[in-house]
């Protein structure tokens, strides 16, 4: 399976990886300037998210893996080598593919990530399962509400929040209407110790405490990172302030390996 798509643009390749509240259109308001700064910009859906389905006839012969399918993205476009910007869940997806394929990737920004094999705190726990619990009940519509008020901070503006509900339940409704679970293929817990790549780790002072703390880490478990904490942010600060947060980004693009500066 190919994932869903747009590539706009020529120069440098930049990837944009979505949150898993969000799909490929949370970088709308990132695109253009990216683009338009002088790289190739490509961004994608995840399986389950927006124009991506989850496949109706799943094979058991053939699991898949995330970053397996961001890496086979990349092959089917030619791309040998990638700057990443992601978010959230995007972001673990991203420091697998780092560490697994580290040639790939030439810098990672990234905005309140997960990490793989990261076991969730109390509060993360708390969310899951009441999220879990409305939507056995079937109440989506609280179902998105809750995440809309568990990921955005206080700068997000009512429109932020529509768009962040329409993306979350668009998603919902694309998981929910899969027939059947696909496998995920177990490729073992990646070492992080082969990224290479220089890493801006971002973080939110209003977001839960697991993704504040993988940010703050990743310095000690990466020697090429440095971490930004944002005062005014929640977990999905280019959402937020996306202007800002796109200065920042081209900032970190345009100089890696230097110090990125952020208010």
């Amino acid at each position: 399976m190919t994932l869903s798509h747009d590539v706009d643009g020529a120069g440098p390749a930049v990837l944009l990886l979505h949150s898993s509240v969000c799909d490929r259109r949370m970088w709308d308001p990132q695109w253009l300037t990216l683009r338009d700064a002088g790289y190739q910009v490509i961004r994608c859906d995840f399986r389950g998210f927006g124009e991506t389905p989850v496949p109706e006839r799943p094979d058991p012969e053939r699991p898949y893996s995330e970053a397996r399918d961001v890496r086979d993205l990349l092959d089917g476009l030619g791309v040998q080598q990638v700057a990443v910007v992601a978010a959230s869940h995007g972001g673990r997806v991203a420091l697998e593919v780092a560490a697994r394929w580290p040639d790939r990737v030439s810098a990672m920004a990234l905005l309140c990530p997960g990490i793989p094999g990261h076991r969730p705190g109390p509060e993360l726990r708390a969310f899951a399962r009441r999220e879990d619990e409305l939507i056995e009940a079937g109440d989506l519509a609280a179902a998105v509400e809750l995440n809309v008020a568990t990921w955005l901070g206080p700068e997000a503006d009512d429109a932020t929040r529509n768009r962040v509900r329409d993306m979350q339940r668009h998603a919902f409704e694309v998981q929910l209407a899969a027939t059947a679970d696909v496998p995920q293929l177990d490729l073992g817990e990646p070492d992080l110790g082969q990224i290479t790549a220089p890493c801006l780790a971002v973080s939110g002072r209003h977001d839960l405490p697991d993704f504040r703390q993988i940010a703050a880490r990743l310095p000690e478990l990466l020697p090429t990172a440095r971490h930004v904490e944002l005062p005014w942010a929640g977990h999905l600060p280019s959402l937020e302030r996306p202007a800002e947060v796109t200065a920042l980004l081209v900032d970190f693009l345009r100089r890696p390996s230097g110090l990125a500066s952020a208010g």
